[in-house]
């Protein structure tokens, strides 16, 4: 698994190491005579049980052999499925093209009643128009995706799009105004996505705030995230997509959503930026 500085993460490798220090504790082995009954240096052991190294399946299914505790070893890999879930880098989330990744997402967007998001640099997906997509993720598939399901992959992210009608659902979207400016697309695109922001933000279950260029600010803008009701985070990052479940660490997310909001201006003052931004493109 790719190391994360994400504290969710190193937890629940911790937790998984715990577990299997104690089964060769209770095994009666030692270090040692684990790595032998494994075939391994034992500093791999040490690596492991410290939760230094995330070990493989085959690892964990050695690891319960050498104890006597074969029958534990299904368990064991399902939670190393759980960590590795947490971090996932891009090429691997999108080895079989945009199309899965996309679909994989929905049943969070389903289940969730409280959306907060806030975007550093494009238009957040639940808001964009086909056009938009179309663009974003023909420009990700040139760049990391071998297999071209661009077309499958915007159907489902329009598909997605239906949540923001269904039942009590509540969506804040946080954006800077850079956004309103980033060039994706040609200007027709542009423009079109900038009405639909127009209309999409009068929503009585949408609340749309736009952060003002040269706002008086003590922190820069951070990475793009979205906070799903007060259980879990999604980051995208440079090289990865990180889930967050550790509630700290949403607090720390949710904390820095609020201090955004309270730099944002929204209603009239936030169209009033949108419109600017539509009349710089004529």
């Amino acid at each position: 698994m790719a190391a994360s500085s994400s504290s969710s993460v190193q937890a629940a490798r911790k937790v998984l190491a715990d577990r299997l220090r104690e089964m060769c504790r209770d095994a009666g082995l030692e270090g040692k005579q684990l790595a032998a009954a494994c075939g391994w240096h034992p500093s791999k052991v040490s690596r492991i049980a410290t939760a230094k190294t995330s070990p493989s399946a085959d690892d964990i299914l050695a690891w319960c052999r050498a104890c006597g505790a074969e029958e534990q070893a299904q368990d064991l890999i399902a939670s190393l499925r759980a960590v590795e879930g947490m971090w996932i880098d891009w090429r691997r989330m999108e080895r079989t093209g945009l199309k899965r990744a996309q679909e994989e997402r929905l049943p969070l967007f389903k289940r969730t009643r409280w959306f907060r998001c806030y975007a550093s640099w494009l238009v957040p997906g639940l808001l964009q128009t086909y056009g938009y997509t179309e663009d974003v993720l023909c420009a990700v598939q040139r760049r990391r995706v071998a297999i071209d399901d661009v077309a499958d992959a915007v159907a489902v992210r329009m598909d997605r799009q239906r949540v923001l009608y269904e039942g009590q659902k509540r969506f804040a979207f946080m954006v800077e105004e850079s956004v309103l400016y980033n060039a994706i697309g040609n200007v027709e695109t542009q423009t079109e996505q900038l009405e639909h922001l127009l209309t999409i933000g009068a929503l009585p279950n949408v609340s749309l705030g736009v952060i003002p260029a040269g706002t008086g600010r003590t922190r820069m803008p951070v990475e793009g995230f979205w906070i799903f009701d007060k259980a879990q985070v999604n980051v995208e990052l440079v090289s990865g997509y990180l889930t967050l479940t550790q509630p700290s660490e949403v607090g720390a997310y949710a904390d820095t959503f609020t201090m955004l909001a309270g730099l944002a201006v929204h209603g009239d003052k936030a169209r009033g930026l949108i419109t600017s931004a539509m009349a710089s493109l004529r």
